[in-house]
């Protein structure tokens, strides 16, 4: 039985032609490592300095990129422009093919995206709107993460690490059906045409842009398929690597702009460097910090962990054993006042480590620091006292308190 089986698979057909996710994964790593190059060469390695913080927004068309585009960006505090792929590619070769509902080349978009990324102004987040859009594409993109795993990891340690941060990789889709998308982008049509033919009579005011698929139910469900076959694909195989987020679009903008609030929600595991969020997963959350000094609070944290690990290890496991359970004894005041006179605190870096732990648990925290004289022996001959110079340090703990109402 065994010799008949073996036969059997030796006759079996086997095609020596590679299958079609194979050419795409080939196709990317070729464009990829092209690209990668020629950015070494231009910028060199050290300053291949990419967003921590990348928000892919992808939708069908009409679905409103545009109209929460700025919504998003507020909601994550990103200051950058959103990153229009579409108009990075102006070229009259781009022009013609994305009048014809198609799609621009895969090089072309990977090269002119990444030095767009480059740019200093991109380094606290970005928003990419219209990318990735095909498999390779995609494949591109794993290769850009993995690649800012790797420098971080070559410059952890050294002067330039502060620029290398866990890179954070979110893919945002909002969705329409069909007939939705035809009916948004008709309406598009007769608005554009509505305000241009006012401009032209006027003469007042600038144009907006005119796109052909606008004009046609034929070229725009021809759009829409386009999108449901190569961009919607492509964002959906990202689902198991990325932070993925699915918004129905048909709502609303209200209810769209809700629900992309509750999916971008912070969290810290998500912002905060992974031996920092360790470490401070043991203290309570109390509420969510002012969103804009966000950045700049999970910066300095990293920071800590990065240049004093020792010190900032200390100060977590003070508050924790030390401060915490006077923190909670007052929680119905909404405020603790807890003094110490530990020496771990003559560090200033201790105390400005201090205010920030406590800020990234959402509480707000100030410290007052007291000169006491102690004291010591009384010279007897001479009636002096001899004092002992000590340090106390008064913190103020402050957190929205719970309203007990009793019944009247």
């Amino acid at each position: 039985m065994s010799n008949i089986l073996l036969m059997k698979s030796k006759v079996l057909p086997v095609s020596d032609k590679p299958a079609p996710l194979d050419l795409e994964i080939k196709d990317a790593q070729l464009i990829f490592g092209t690209v990668w190059r020629e950015l070494e060469q231009e910028y060199g390695r050290s300053h291949l300095r990419f967003p921590k913080e990348l928000i892919l927004l992808g939708g069908a068309p009409g679905a409103g990129k545009g109209t929460n585009s700025d919504f998003i960006r507020k909601v994550r505090g990103i200051d950058s422009l959103p990153i229009v792929v579409s108009q990075l590619l102006n070229t009259e070769e781009a022009r013609a093919i994305k009048a014809r509902g198609g799609m621009v080349g895969d090089r072309e978009v990977v090269g002119i995206l990444f030095r767009k990324l480059l740019e200093p102004e991109q380094q606290n987040g970005a928003l990419l709107d219209g990318f990735p859009r095909t498999k390779v594409q995609v494949e591109c993109l794993k290769l850009l993460f993995d690649e800012m795993l790797a420098l971080r990891r070559e410059f952890l340690g050294k002067p330039e690490g502060v620029y290398f941060k866990q890179p954070i990789f979110h893919i945002m889709v909002l969705f329409v059906d069909e007939a939705e998308s035809v009916a948004r982008q008709l309406k598009r049509g007769r608005l554009v045409a509505a305000h241009n033919e006012e401009v032209k009579q006027s003469g007042l005011g600038e144009p907006w842009e005119e796109r052909a698929t606008d004009y046609s139910e034929e070229l725009a469900r021809n759009r829409y398929r386009v999108f449901k076959e190569k961009t919607y694909d492509a964002l959906v195989s990202l689902k198991q690597i990325f932070h993925y987020h699915f918004i129905n679009a048909q709502l609303p903008i209200p209810a769209v702009q809700a629900n992309i609030v509750r999916e971008l929600e912070y969290q810290s595991s998500l912002e905060l460097e992974p031996r920092t969020f360790d470490r401070l997963r043991r203290l309570p959350l109390a509420s969510e910090i002012v969103r804009h000094a966000r950045q700049e609070l999970v910066r300095r944290l990293d920071g800590y962990e990065l240049e004093h690990p020792k010190t900032f290890d200390r100060v977590i496991e003070f508050i924790e054993q030390r401060m915490m359970p006077i923190v909670m004894r007052y929680a119905l005041s909404g405020t603790a006042n807890i003094n110490s006179e530990d020496l771990l605190f003559e560090d200033p870096i201790a105390l400005a480590m201090a205010i920030d732990i406590f800020s990234e648990r959402g509480f707000h925290a100030t410290i007052d620091v007291t000169r006491v004289l102690v004291p010591l022996r009384v010279n007897l001959q001479t009636g002096e006292i001899f004092c002992h110079d000590k340090k106390v340090f008064r913190f103020s703990v402050r957190f929205k308190n719970v309203e007990i109402r009793g019944d009247h």
